[in-house]
């Protein structure tokens, strides 16, 4: 494998080092990618909220979002995704994209879940991380290729907070005025941002599925051993998509969303106890912090899509 350090004489600790750098990097676009998602979320509700005169009061707790906490938000969630190896994070993204598929049948044809897409960010980080992880192995100057990656994916992710943090100053007064091309632009198609995500997030999540199930089976030495890690984690994840489906019908709210999160990692966590190692133990309490703290974040948007 070729980096920015083979470019260098060889030193004790350099390759951990430049290891180190890729999957900070790696990370870093991931949590950009969660950026864009929210920002885009945030102005879809604030729009569907000021359409609607009983919303007034979401609408003011959207807006009230302190922007400070974003970069803040950005940084620990870098942190978080690298630290999670790749062998969680392909468990993580596999498990959402069963859940979602379940989702969206059970919502209907033609349906979208404004939810859904808050759920998704950690698994979205995640499903980024491998599939630069899985397209980059063994490319020459991987470490460059993936700065150039996080310079763009930032520099989308400032956008992003930018149009949001306009859209909650002044859209409704430029939306009265015409006279503002970007919010005229969301005037006339901003319906359509649930699709536009929805397009992305099944392209993003269609090559981190199959970047999961080539890192997680690049582990095993023969079939006798990938039929004893595919087995029990098929079961698992079956049996997790039925609970939460029931848990979906009977209740709902922050309670639900924050109990579905724990069932999740516990489950994984019993599963990688048997068939797992040690450090994937380790890397599922990471993941856990990091649904967490996902969550948290968007507690007023979650809030909003409930309520929506």
């Amino acid at each position: 494998m070729f980096s920015l350090g083979s470019w260098l004489p060889p030193l004790p600790g350099l390759a951990w080092g430049w290891a180190l750098l890729d999957a900070l990097l790696q990370g870093l676009v991931g949590a950009c990618a969660v950026s864009v998602l929210c920002s885009l979320l945030k102005v879809y509700l604030y729009i569907q909220c000021l359409n609607t005169p009983e919303r007034q009061a979401e609408k003011k707790a959207i807006a009230a979002q302190r922007p400070l906490l974003e970069p803040l938000h950005v940084l620990v969630l870098t942190g978080v995704l690298a630290l999670v190896g790749s062998r969680v994070a392909a468990l993580v993204v596999l498990e959402f994209s069963l859940r979602a598929i379940s989702t969206v049948l059970s919502l209907g044809k033609g349906a979208h879940s404004s939810q859904l897409y808050l759920l998704c960010q950690y698994s979205l980080g995640c499903g980024v991380s491998c599939a630069l992880s899985f397209l980059l192995e063994g490319a020459p100057h991987r470490s460059w290729n993936l700065a150039l990656a996080a310079g763009l994916a930032a520099l989308l992710a400032l956008h992003a907070r930018r149009l949001a943090r306009h859209v909650c100053a002044l859209y409704e007064l430029h939306s009265r005025a015409r006279y503002c091309g970007v919010c005229i632009l969301l005037l006339a198609s901003g319906h359509g941002i649930p699709r536009l995500l929805r397009n992305a997030l099944g392209l993003t999540f269609a090559v981190a599925d199959l970047a999961a199930v080539e890192l997680i089976n690049r582990d095993f030495l023969s079939a006798a051993e990938a039929v004893r890690f595919w087995t029990p984690l098929t079961i698992c994840y079956g049996l997790l998509v039925v609970y939460m489906q029931e848990e979906s019908r009977q209740s709902t709210g922050r309670g639900l969303v924050f109990r579905t999160v724990l069932v999740r990692m516990g489950g994984l966590f019993i599963l990688l106890l048997t068939v797992g190692r040690w450090t994937d133990i380790l890397h599922i309490l990471v993941s856990l912090l990091g649904e967490l703290w996902c969550l948290l974040r968007a507690g007023v948007l979650l809030e909003s899509c409930w309520r929506q």
